[in-house]
């Protein structure tokens, strides 16, 4: 009986930070293999701009051409199209009549929302977890600090292993922090700028030579006409002081910048996902990233070339964002 790890993902693209993971918790916790299973949709994230199913798992197969036999690639999910949910992969499985030993292998970031999964309690009796340690994120150290609904498992907690009421467990695997993110790879891409440290060379070739995560840029175009596209939006439904900037001759992120404020944390939420709707309908693209739009507090909806920024208007005015911009071209809207 193999003890395999399951390590899940949109891997859009691969990058040095997922085989990091997958390399020490192989090795740490003595698995026999890993393997790695490419979403064809994400259900607990918000739709972004990124490429097919079948270029990511071609950048896979290159990022782990020079990995072992231990990494193996799964298209349980590509193929069953649709949300990929991990319960169903385990179902497969384990169905399949299989003796081998499944650990599941996530971040702490998913532990923090795996309350929120599909049948969560179904997947923590079928497999132990792995969770993976995330930049800024601290590990529980006691049980209290687990979310409410699996705290409600743990039968006892070392600090290290969690011991489920079930007889399953949930081990803490601490990494070696790298720096390197899919979102900030896209972004990096369609700015330009070299990617090299960030993901394997066979992964930036393959990048390259099919000229991937370019299809956003071409299809906006003219991103001064779409910034105020943008501003129209959210002028439209009730954007506060919605100021734009040409950033172009300054040192910035992106060449535009938008800023709005929303009356609360619901309204700004509902003026992000506004503007994410129009532009689906108008452009064809959805964002590159999106951040903060759960909490609506400070969402920022990143089309590359553009960053529009939306603030619960008592958050706008503590940071000041503007202020930050000032060395840049105000667009007269």
């Amino acid at each position: 009986m193999d003890k395999i790890g399951i390590f899940g993902g949109s891997f859009d693209p691969i990058h040095f930070g997922h085989i990091n993971s997958m390399t020490t918790v192989r090795e740490k916790m003595g698995l026999d293999r890993v393997l790695v299973v490419p979403t064809a949709e994400s259900p607990l994230k918000v739709k972004t701009q990124g490429e097919s199913p079948e270029a990511r798992w071609a950048m896979i197969e290159a990022g782990l051409s020079h990995q072992s036999e231990e990494f193996q690639i799964s298209d349980l999910e590509i193929k069953r199209g649709g949300t990929s949910y991990t319960v169903d992969t385990l179902r497969e499985l384990q169905n399949s009549g299989s003796e081998d030993q499944f650990f599941l292998i996530i971040g702490l970031d998913q532990l923090q929302q795996f309350d929120q999964w599909k049948n969560f309690d179904e997947i923590l009796n079928r497999v132990d977890l792995i969770v993976t340690s995330r930049p800024g994120l601290h590990f529980p150290k006691i049980a209290r600090q687990f979310p409410r609904e699996i705290a409600e498992w743990i039968e006892d907690f070392d600090g290290q292993v969690a011991m489920l009421k079930n007889g399953r467990s949930i081990y803490f695997v601490q990494l070696e922090d790298v720096e390197a993110s899919s979102s900030e790879i896209r972004r990096k891409i369609r700015l330009g700028q070299p990617i090299h440290g960030m993901v394997p060379s066979e992964v930036a070739s393959y990048i390259e030579e099919h000229q991937l995560y370019a299809a956003l840029n071409k299809k906006i175009g003219d991103f001064e006409k779409f910034t105020h596209f943008s501003a129209d939006i959210l002028k439209d439904h009730g954007g506060i002081l919605v100021r734009a900037f040409d950033l172009r001759e300054i040192n910035s992120p992106s060449e535009f910048g938008l800023v709005t404020s929303g009356t609360s944390v619901r309204h700004a939420s509902s003026l992000a996902e506004k503007l994410i709707e129009e532009t689906r309908k108008k452009y064809g693209v959805w964002p590159q990233g999106i951040e903060g739009l759960k909490e609506g507090r400070w969402v920022v909806v990143d089309y590359g070339s553009l960053l529009v920024h939306v603030f619960y208007d008592f958050v706008r005015q503590e940071y000041r964002l503007e202020d930050l911009w000032k060395e840049g071209k105000e667009i007269k809207l």
